[in-house]
Order: C-alpha cells, then structure tokens, then sequence
C-alpha cells in the first residue's frame, strides 16, 4: 500500500508542477502582450501611421525587440528595417505662386492649380493674355443641376483639351453662379498632367484681375507627393532548403488622414488600433521569442512586421517584390490581422486561405473543442497574406471579427482579449509543429475575392493593384467565371475606360463602375504593354 501511495503522489507532484508551469508560462506570455500592445497602442505614437514618427517609434521598438530574440538580420544590407516608396498621389509645389503687385496669394486659399495641371515657370501674365482662356463654370452647373449623369471633372477636362488644341497657354475656371461647385485641389488624382497649366481661382482673384493683368506674376508646380513605409524583418537561419513566412502589418491610421477611418466626430483623433494591428504584431513577437528556442529546425522561420497595409498592402507587395530570394523556397506564410478581440461566448476565429494548400484541410480541425471556427477557402482578401498568394504560396490568415471600434479612436488595448490571443498564438504554433514533421506544401489556387466591402450593382472580377502609381487601374488578379475573365482581362493589363467614363485610379474606377446595372453589356479600353486594347464586358 506504502508503495502505491508513493506512485499517486510521485503523479501528483508531477501533476501540479505541470499546471504550475503551464500557469507560469500563460501569465508571462501574457504580461509580454500586454506591454507591447500597450506600448503600441499608446497615443505618443500618434496612430503608427505610415511615413510618421509615429511609424519610426513602432519600427524602432519592433526592431529591438527582434534583437531581443536574437532573431538575424536579413536584407542584403544586413538590417532590420526594410524601406519602400509610398506615392501618395499630388501635391502643389513651393514654386507654385500667384502674386498681384506686391501680394502673393495662397494656395488652396486663394486659388489652386487641379491635380492634372501642367507645370508653369514664373510668368508675367500680360505678356501671354491673348494665349490665355477663362472659362466661367456658373452657366454650366446650372444647366446641369438636376442631371444625375453630369460629371464637371469630365466636362473641365473636355474644356482643357478643347483649350490645348487652339494652343492655348494657360487656362483659368472660377465660378460666379449660386451653385457650388466643391471643387478642390485633389491629391489622389492620377488623370495624366496636361501641356498647359490650369488653376482655378476664387472671388478675391476674380475680382483683383478685372483690374487687369500687367501686375500679375504666375508660377505652377504640381509634384509627386511620396513618402517611405518601412517593413522590419527578423530571421532564423536553420539551414534549411525552405522557410516559413510569419507576418502580422503593424501600421494604423494616425489622425484619419487617409479617409480610411470609420470616424464620424469633427475633431480630429488618434487612431491607436490596439487589435488593428499591434495585436497581430504582438503574436508576431511572441511567436519569434518561441520558435528561437524550438526544435522545429526542418524549415527556416522569417518574421515580418508590415509597414502600408492600411493604404494597400504596400509593405508586403514591397516585400513579395523585392524579397531577394526564390519565393519558391517559401513553404507557406501566417498572416495575423486583428486577433486580439476573441469573443467569450462564441471563441469564434476565422482562418482564412484554407485553400491554398490540401494540407491545411489535414492539419485545421474545423470542429475544435474551444475555436469555433470559420474556414475560409479563399487566399487572397484585404490583409497582407494577399501578397504572397499571389505569388503562388500557400497562406492562413488568422482574424478574431470586426467589431464597433475597428477604424475607430475606440479601438484601444485596455479592450484586448488577452487570453484569447495567448490561445491563438498556441493554435499557430501547434500548426507550425505539425508542419515541421511534413515535406514542402502544395499550394492550390483559389476563388479571389475583393479588397474590401462593396455596395456596386456590378463588378468586373478583378483585384486592383493598389499600389499602382500610374494612370488607370492595374489588375493584379482576375476571379474564374467573372465578366472580366470571359471578356479575355488579364493580371497586370492596366483597365482605362468603361464605356464613356474614363478614369485614373482605384477610386474613379469604382465611381464608373457604378453607372452600370447587372445584365449590361460595354466597352473596356484598356493597357497590355504598349498596345492600347478594347474588349466588350457583360456583368
């Protein structure tokens, strides 16, 4: 009997250090999130939004904290940080003036060049008068005030090429009507710079010029606007052949000054997304600090903290593009986006990109005991795992649900599910110990779905490439059995034109898109190269 007791307590003790570990560890790696989301989320870094100091401050923190691990550096200049170029559009350039006799008018206050102007040395404005065409918009916006098809950007633009073919040099819109206009300098216009410059003025310059011109001194310049997202990249080298990619972006929205935020207050606020993402971002650290002391040494591990998802998955396409190795070593990639807010109730967790390899249909229990999970087949969608799907890699992606405070000042680190995301990092961790008994996976193209919500009537079945710079939308996906795919749209044409409406970016895409009806059939003019190209669409 003495020796039977001996055995049931020899059990228990071992039992109870066990728990007391397993205790231990859950309330450390827990404090670890905590102090990182918490650092994260705090408002000294402003909203981490790309190309601020409040990025820097992120990247910097993300960077030591790789170092901690002892994670290695992997770009060939041997640092943590990889930079990229974000073109935030157009912007009115310092050499752009307009002075009156010794009064030099502000821009944006006083008039403004449009976004597509051309470019105007300093100029005495008598000297090219009879080359010079003012154009009053009154007329026309009450002509056309209860048209729903009138478009005034289009019609300006009509009025400027009308313009530029009777050589004129200058072009000048103002407004004497009832009838606002609302227009405005646009940086996020992508229409291609005219030969002339055209600049709009308001009623102080209106009424300064019936004067006359023989004082007036004029200079235009609409430039680039860009600024530079920086991705942090940490490393462990096992030797292997192949490597797994762990990523989670760690950019938000400052202020909202993307007009990306769901914000609806006048006074401007920051934007500390604590589960959007420095929830994923956290997972990502915690995940570098366990895989370091593993024994998963079958496949190399690289860790990715994503800069310019917010503006279009900027960091990872940068990244995908410029990775300076054979994406086909890759095994797969974990992308973890907003894992912070795990419900109670339901334990809800999505996992999308179940379909980009069978294997994950071996490996993912969709009746676990605690998740209740919502398998999504699809690899592509609006987070950064996008980017590697596209370059034929199996991915997951790791998402708790939206809630009321995403793109919202509301979504803070003190509403962070803390244990959940603990379990959601074990769960990640489980997968990766089971791959690592398993050769490379086969990766599986799947159904594309869009970038984000849609409220069109219709769509083409294309994935923009949001971080085209040039004139147009450039597609970076077609979907199977969709309008653009039957009419014979292919990955990387550049789409111009929808019947009559022409655009220039992502947004006048969608504006035109939404003047057709399901069952409607017209034209597509579009880029393949150099070749301009038109195909008939049905939606």
């Amino acid at each position: 009997m003495k020796s039977n007791y001996f055995f049931i307590a020899l059990f228990f003790t071992s039992f109870v250090a066990e728990a007391q570990q397993k205790t231990k560890n859950n309330s450390t790696v827990i404090t670890s999130l905590k102090k990182n989301i918490n650092y994260l989320a705090d408002d000294k870094l402003e909203g981490r939004r790309t190309g601020t100091a409040g990025e820097k401050l992120a990247y910097d923190f993300i960077q030591t904290e790789f170092k901690k691990v002892g994670l290695q550096t992997f770009t060939t200049d041997k640092k943590y940080v990889q930079e990229f170029e974000v073109n935030e559009g157009r912007e009115i350039g310092q050499n752009t003036s307009f002075v009156i006799g010794d009064i030099a008018y502000i821009a944006n206050e006083h008039y403004f060049p449009f976004a597509f102007s051309g470019n105007l040395a300093e100029t005495q404005v008598e000297k090219i008068k009879k080359d010079i065409t003012f154009y009053d918009l009154a007329d026309l916006l009450k002509e056309n005030q209860n048209n729903p098809h009138f478009d005034l950007k289009e019609k300006i633009l009509s009025v400027c090429n009308e313009q530029i073919s009777k050589n004129k040099k200058l072009l000048i819109f103002t407004n004497t009507g009832a009838i606002k206009d609302d227009l405005k300098f646009d940086e996020k216009d992508k229409t291609p710079a005219l030969a002339i410059p055209v600049i709009y003025i308001k009623d102080i310059l209106r009424n300064k010029l019936a004067n006359g011109l023989n004082t007036v001194s004029l200079s235009v310049a609409v430039t680039a606007k860009t600024k530079f997202g920086h991705n942090v990249i940490g490393y462990i080298n096992n030797k292997a052949t192949n490597t797994i990619i762990l990523g989670a972006h760690y950019d938000h929205l400052g202020y909202g000054e993307d007009h990306n935020s769901l914000y609806t207050g006048s006074i401007p606020m920051i934007h500390n997304g604590a589960d959007d993402n420095a929830s994923g971002t956290a997972a990502l650290i915690e995940l570098a600090k366990n895989l370091q002391k593993s024994t998963y040494k079958k496949y190399n591990y690289l860790f990715i903290a994503f800069s310019g998802e917010e503006l279009g998955l900027f960091g990872s396409k940068h990244f995908t593009d410029h990775a300076g190795f054979d994406l086909k070593t890759v095994n797969y990639m974990i992308n973890m986006d907003m894992v912070g807010r795990l419900n109670e109730s339901t334990h809800g967790l999505t996992i999308g990109g179940y379909g980009t390899s069978p294997t994950w249909g071996e490996i993912i229990n969709t009746k676990d005991t605690y998740f209740k999970i919502n398998a999504d087949s699809s690899g592509s969608g609006p987070s950064d795992h996008t980017s590697f799907y596209k370059k034929d890699i199996p991915v997951l992606f790791f998402f708790t649900g939206s809630h009321k405070d995403y793109h919202k000042p509301t979504d803070d680190a003190y509403k962070i599910n803390y244990e959940g995301e603990y379990k959601i990092i074990q769960y990640i961790e489980n997968i990766i110990a089971q791959t690592n008994k398993m050769e490379k996976l086969a990766f599986t193209k799947t159904r594309e779905v869009s970038m984000g919500k849609s409220s069109f009537k219709v769509s083409l079945g294309i994935m923009p490439d949001y971080t085209f710079t040039g004139n147009g939308v450039m597609v970076d996906g077609v979907s199977e059995n969709r309008p653009a795919i039957k009419a014979g749209i292919k990955t990387g044409d550049v789409l111009m034109q929808l019947g009559e409406h022409k655009f220039s970016d992502v947004q006048t895409y969608m504006d035109a898109l939404n003047k057709f009806n399901k069952g409607e059939s017209t034209k597509v003019k579009l880029l393949r190269g150099k070749e301009m190209m038109e195909f008939m669409v049905t939606f």
